[in-house]
């Protein structure tokens, strides 16, 4: 009976073992009071503990509370915080690659993007760049299209841009200093201080909702689109890999599926949230802008340089890029036929 009794429990405790629950630290790049980035957040930790039964808990922390922000891919890598939540062009310094994996100029919308990113080949390039740095990351949302600019001027000519010091993230980045603008990549919590302060002259961030709760309007009254520089934009949640390894089959699932929930989820929000935001900023004193022609023109040129750049100088750039390219001229049929003129 003894022995029984010994050998039950230790099967308890064996059973116990696996199905222990972990609870790990996220170092959000974003407020997770901003709209939708930010409380996305919060759905993404509920559902996944709801799903798990609370065997898996990922608590959000607010930007700066372990990491700064633009320092969280070195730390999740490092292990020095179990995972990390932005959006992937943050990460240029050391993966120029990552760009193409946040928004693309002159690019897709959601469901283009989409189709390339899980089916066209997208998943495996970002996992295989990701892993071999290990680092495992989850596109947990895609955001409709963004603001391309907010300034304190109106801006008249292409060469109204020279000179100007701005935030600009991404390969949209790329694109401005080609047109003679300086720029910089801040991060979100300490974007609207720069720009009260003059550190920079204009900017873009997000959507209007996002752009209108940093309080952009505040200080820049002139918003322009377009965006040109980024038609949608995926955000991730990345883990240190070799603590998403140790995870069970099953927690691994849950966070898939729930990330693959939260994409479908921010796709509708964002679009739902943004005409509103427009009407109020515009009660607000902004002035909605469509960039002229001639703007466009140079945004696009500029951009063919800089996608030929990008591509030259860097063999993970080169290989993502092919496969965009590739997937985008062969969907371009099913763009053109099975869809409407854009207006």
């Amino acid at each position: 009976m003894f022995i029984r009794k010994m050998t039950f429990a230790a099967i308890m405790g064996a059973a116990a073992t696996q199905v222990a629950a972990e609870d790990w630290n996220v170092q959000s790049a974003f407020p997770l009071s901003l709209p939708q980035i930010g409380t996305l957040g919060h759905w993404i930790s509920d559902r996944i503990d709801v799903v798990s039964g609370g065997e898996l808990t990922l608590t959000f922390q607010e930007p700066g509370a372990i990491v700064p922000p633009l320092e969280a891919f070195d730390a999740v890598q490092t292990g020095a915080v179990e995972a990390g939540y932005s959006t992937p062009s943050y990460w240029v310094g050391k993966i120029p690659a990552s760009e193409m994996f946040t928004g693309v100029p002159f690019g897709p919308d959601a469901g283009e993007y989409l189709a390339w990113f899980y089916f066209g080949g997208g998943k495996d390039l970002y996992e295989e760049i990701y892993h071999k740095r290990g680092v495992h990351g989850v596109i947990c949302a895609v955001m409709p299209p963004e603001t391309s600019g907010w300034f304190r001027e109106e801006i008249a000519t292409v060469d109204d841009l020279r000179g100007m010091k701005m935030r600009y993230n991404g390969l949209g980045g790329k694109v401005m200093e080609k047109l003679g603008v300086q720029t910089q990549l801040i991060a979100t919590s300490d974007l609207f201080t720069a720009l009260e302060l003059g550190t920079i002259d204009g900017t873009e961030l997000s959507m209007p909702a996002i752009d209108e709760a940093v309080g952009l309007y505040q200080i820049a009254k002139h918003a322009y689109f377009p965006a040109w520089h980024q038609q949608s934009t995926f955000f991730e949640v990345m883990f240190n890999k070799a603590a998403w390894d140790g995870l069970s089959e099953q927690k691994r699932a849950i966070v898939d599926t729930v990330c693959e929930a939260a994409v479908t989820r921010s796709l509708a929000e964002g679009e739902a949230m943004q005409f509103p935001s427009l009407a109020r900023l515009e009660e607000k004193g902004v002035t909605l802008h469509k960039w002229p022609e001639e703007f466009i023109d140079a945004f696009e040129v500029a951009w063919q340089e800089v996608a030929e750049e990008q591509a030259a100088g860097d063999e993970e750039f080169a290989k993502v890029w092919k496969s965009y390219s590739d997937f985008r001229a062969s969907y371009a049929i099913w763009g053109e036929m099975g869809y409407l003129p854009k207006n």
